[in-house]
């Protein structure tokens, strides 16, 4: 089981989780004194001290660094849980050229399923009911940049994530993909601004261990008993808004994403 994301919130209590359940677990994380201290929460829940796996991504030549050494790790990943992402307060462009939120949140993740294709066995994605305030436009990935507002930059990231979801589904037959909203989870989103940071503490959010349940439930249940491409929230599938359902949209998106990271479309 990799965990993109892993070294707080959703993505550390999804890999406490499975890793009770005696699933061997891999953490990717960005920070490594975060990805430490997350291995050392898995250790101690589990009595198994997870693999770890430095990347930002940020960058894209972390992801595809990334990828190669998962690719010589291990010659099949029974899930790989594309569920790294943040909110990103202001207009910041990447190294690569993107919009942050855009790039970390999908074209990271669109990166790095394309790169392990052939050693997946299933993957989950953390989207969000944020997708619905989200203006996603494959022909300008670029767009949020413009009047920037960070929830309907976060929202087209997300809206990316059910789409390449259903999408990855449509060609990728054999993989079986899956979406999830965790619903408003109280994590490390915000931290750069202290009113934020601070409201993420105090409202009554939901907690990242019930955040992580519908994401553990997805990496385990019975293939036969989900619907590959589908959009779930508490463990039950879920409509998303309409465009985040849209076939040509998401082909669309799969072209531009590939052309943007340099992969074959």
């Amino acid at each position: 089981m990799v965990v993109t994301g892993a070294s707080s919130g959703i993505g550390l209590a999804a890999a406490v989780d499975l890793a009770r359940r005696n699933d061997q677990v891999v953490l990717v994380g960005r920070d490594p004194a975060r990805l430490q201290a997350a291995a050392e929460q898995v250790r101690e829940a589990s009595g198994e001290r997870p693999e770890l796996f430095r990347a930002d991504f940020a960058v894209l030549d972390d992801v595809r660094r990334l990828a190669e050494k998962l690719r010589a790790a291990y010659d099949r990943i029974d899930v790989l849980a594309n569920n790294a992402g943040a909110i990103v307060l202001q207009p910041l462009t990447t190294v690569d050229g993107f919009e942050l939120s855009i790039q970390a949140n999908h074209l990271a993740p669109f990166l790095l399923s394309n790169l392990l294709r052939d050693r997946i066995g299933r993957m989950v994605v953390t989207a969000s009911g944020a997708h619905r305030s989200g203006v996603l436009d494959p022909g300008d990935l670029n767009a949020p940049l413009r009047r920037y507002r960070p929830m309907r930059a976060y929202g087209t990231s997300k809206q990316a994530n059910i789409l390449f979801t259903a999408e990855a589904a449509r060609r990728w037959p054999d993989v079986p993909a899956y979406c999830f909203h965790p619903g408003v989870v109280r994590t490390r989103f915000g931290n750069d601004s202290r009113l934020v940071a601070v409201g993420m503490r105090m409202l009554p959010f939901r907690s990242p261990e019930k955040g992580a349940e519908t994401l553990v439930w997805l990496a385990n249940q019975d293939p036969s008993r989900l619907r590959t491409g589908g959009y779930y929230a508490d463990r039950r599938p879920r409509r998303p808004l309409r465009k985040a359902a849209d076939p040509q949209l998401a082909a669309r998106l799969w072209a531009a994403s590939a052309e943007a990271v340099g992969v074959p479309a």
